[in-house]
């Protein structure tokens, strides 16, 4: 019987959601809970491979269980998972849907604080720019939705069969301050490090290192940049994933609640 696990996770103690050698990951952890709660190897599909030290709000991953048990294996997997990953909800499926290739959009969201606090320090990206140019900024954001082709936002585009990305929604967003921000995209997919390649791009839009006709120009020329300068890691969350036959609204309400966070978009 295959089931679909929705989970959440913070990141920055992992090496990522994907299992490798030397390496602590999401994966790896839940494997390892899972085979001691059956006494046997119970591998999991994720939906998707998260960079190290990145976060998910919503993630879902496939198990096939093929014994039976009457046991409360959510409270037994909360139980012995560390703090930091949370499962929400078991669901039997019918058949054999798949976690990562079922998906049809996938959004993330990129957090960014412009003033040093402690106590943001895992969950959003300091950058010290108080003087960003947002509107620029969200004139870069505003042209992602109108191109297809984001081979000049990846680290290894050959790897891949086509570098196409159907980019559903872009949107930035800031506090009533100004000092926080927020970088919201939807996709059905995403290549290597895009999300972070593009904020970095972006970012130097806002200092005033890349005009927008040039941060247009990548997306049209699909020419890789001598330098990628992906945005830190920390501040990153895929934050929804929905499926044709699934879509669940995430368990934890992290965007808006974020300290009282209200985000205003640009």
């Amino acid at each position: 019987m295959r089931y679909f696990f929705h989970i959440a996770y913070q990141g920055q103690h992992y090496n990522g959601w994907q299992k490798q050698p030397g390496a602590i990951s999401v994966q790896d952890v839940i494997e390892k809970v899972l085979q001691q709660v059956f006494k046997q190897p119970i591998p999991v599909i994720g939906c998707g491979r998260t960079d190290a030290h990145v976060h998910a709000s919503q993630f879902f991953f496939h198990a096939d269980i093929e014994m039976e048990f009457d046991f409360d294996l959510l409270f037994r997997l909360n139980k012995a998972l560390p703090q930091n990953i949370a499962v929400f909800d078991i669901i039997k499926m019918e058949g054999l849907p798949h976690a990562r290739f079922d998906a049809v959009q996938r959004k993330y969201d990129y957090f960014i604080h412009t003033y040093k606090d402690p106590f943001l320090s895992n969950q959003s990206s300091f950058y010290l720019e108080p003087a960003l140019d947002l509107h620029k900024m969200k004139s870069a954001v505003n042209l992602l939705p109108k191109y297809k082709d984001y081979r000049a936002f990846c680290t290894q585009p050959n790897k891949y069969e086509h570098t196409i990305c159907n980019v559903m929604e872009a949107d930035l967003f800031v506090n009533s301050k100004g000092d926080r921000i927020r970088f919201h995209i939807a996709s059905n997919r995403f290549l290597s490090k895009m999300i972070r390649i593009l904020m970095g791009k972006i970012l130097k839009v806002g200092k005033g290192e890349l005009s927008v006709d040039a941060f247009e120009s990548l997306l049209i020329n699909l020419q890789t940049p001598k330098t990628l300068d992906p945005a830190h890691p920390t501040g990153l969350y895929l934050s929804k994933v929905t499926y044709p036959y699934l879509n669940l609204e995430p368990r934890t309400d992290f965007i808006h609640s974020m300290q009282g966070v209200e985000w205003i978009s640009v």
